[in-house]
């Protein structure tokens, strides 16, 4: 496995859960070493966002060990996994709309160990994203997607994350915003935040990966670096429709 340093920052073995009755996870287990961004990609329903809310709390495992920063989190509860710094973005944004875009980015730093530091990580999102300081009195809800999704990762960041799950960050937005939010997110980890992404845009997370995890019906069934996960013959056919499709994509132009 290619590494930044070396060090583990999570381990995840062998995780189950379920929806109810019905099993999601099936002995799920990965590593995602400090410095790195490493994505979770796989069709819709294959149980990515399931396992960043089981790394969160939101859902409870049913067995295995989620292990951050050598110690095992799993019997937390999610307010204490946040402070310990890991922060999760949601699929969908989830912002507050009739609330402006500085209040939104405030809420990421709501736990009282935060509140003390929140003007100077307030000023550190805005030098990321001098975008949302133009319009930091502005409604979140009169955004565009692309801004709602920074406005979202800026909240993530609030939290001094060293661990930031993202969860299908380019969702419904167009193709050009899409390459907007990669780009940004290959930033945040040039400022030494780690990055667990899910994406069902497969080529995009793989180009910003350093590592990557293909899971299929609830179990991880390929990995690897990014850019060999990009030429695995699997990985072309099911997902990138082929080497030939694959390379006239992204032919010189």
């Amino acid at each position: 496995m290619p590494e930044k340093n070396g060090i583990s920052i999570l381990d995840v073995q062998n995780l189950n859960a379920f929806y109810g009755v019905v099993q999601v996870l099936w002995g799920v287990s990965f590593t995602v070493r400090k410095g790195q961004v490493v994505c979770i990609i796989g069709p819709n329903g294959a149980g990515k966002t399931t396992t960043l809310n089981a790394i969160i709390g939101a859902l409870k495992s049913s067995h295995g060990r989620i292990i951050f920063e050598c110690q095992d989190i799993g019997g937390l509860p999610p307010y204490q996994r946040v402070l310990r710094h890991i922060a999760l973005v949601p699929e969908g944004r989830q912002l507050w709309p009739g609330m402006t875009v500085e209040d939104n980015l405030k809420m990421g730093a709501f736990p009282p160990v935060f509140r003390s530091r929140a003007a100077k990580n307030l000023e550190l999102v805005y030098g990321l994203l001098p975008r949302l300081k133009e319009r930091r009195h502005q409604l979140a809800g009169t955004l565009s997607g692309g801004e709602q999704q920074m406005c979202a990762i800026g909240r993530g960041l609030m939290a001094e994350p060293q661990l930031l799950l993202l969860d299908e960050p380019s969702l419904g937005l167009a193709p050009i915003l899409v390459d907007e939010i990669f780009n940004f997110v290959g930033d945040v980890a040039k400022k030494g935040v780690t990055i667990l992404l899910v994406a069902q845009n497969i080529d995009y997370a793989l180009r910003v990966s350093d590592y990557g995890y293909v899971m299929e019906t609830g179990r991880i069934v390929l990995q690897g670096a990014g850019d060999m996960l990009l030429n695995d013959h699997h990985v072309q056919q099911t997902y990138l429709g082929g080497t030939e499709q694959l390379g006239a994509a992204y032919a010189p132009s």
